[in-house]
């Protein structure tokens, strides 16, 4: 099999996996979140849900044409900051939802916003459209780790414990 589809197909991989998993972990604690005081300028559910799928779609599509089309440095470079973008930010999705460890989450999240740039940058050298692909999944990311922030300051310890105590 020919190296570049590897890469392109692993790339793709990764992203499929993040959109599983990420489903899986932000499904744990519905009730939970929804107790939760929310801030002013969180966007309505309907932002998160038009807007998960088209990072994912923006990410698989130009990961596949960094892994398949770039030089080899170009697309792994693209396939490791992804990857590290996505293992973080499922951290972040564990930590926020299953143990509710929010300072924790928030600074797993703040570093896959940092990969998301990173991303960002790694791509528009090579391919710029493809670096305009994954701009909203770094934007996305940046807001993210602001509300996930906002959720650490003011969500009451109690509302923490109380599922950390039934994890343990």
């Amino acid at each position: 099999m020919d190296a570049r589809l590897i890469v392109a197909l692993s790339i793709v991989g990764v992203v499929v996996v993040y959109a599983v998993l990420s489903q899986y972990w932000t499904s744990r604690s519905t009730q939970w979140y929804a107790s939760l005081p929310r801030p002013g300028w969180q966007p309505p559910d309907l932002v998160f849900a038009l807007i998960w799928p088209l990072n994912f779609l923006l990410l698989a599509v130009s990961g596949w044409v960094m892994g398949y089309t770039q030089p080899r440095v170009a697309s792994i470079t693209f396939g490791v900051t992804l990857t590290g973008s996505v293992v973080f930010a499922l951290s972040w999705a564990y930590l926020f939802y299953v143990p509710h460890r929010l300072g924790l989450a928030t600074a797993s999240l703040t570093t896959a916003a940092v990969l998301a740039w990173g991303l960002v940058s790694v791509a528009w050298v090579t391919v710029v459209w493809a670096g305009v692909m994954v701009l909203p999944y770094a934007l996305w990311m940046t807001v993210a780790s602001a509300l996930s922030l906002s959720y650490a300051r003011t969500v009451p310890e109690e509302m923490r414990q109380h599922r950390r105590a039934r994890v343990r």
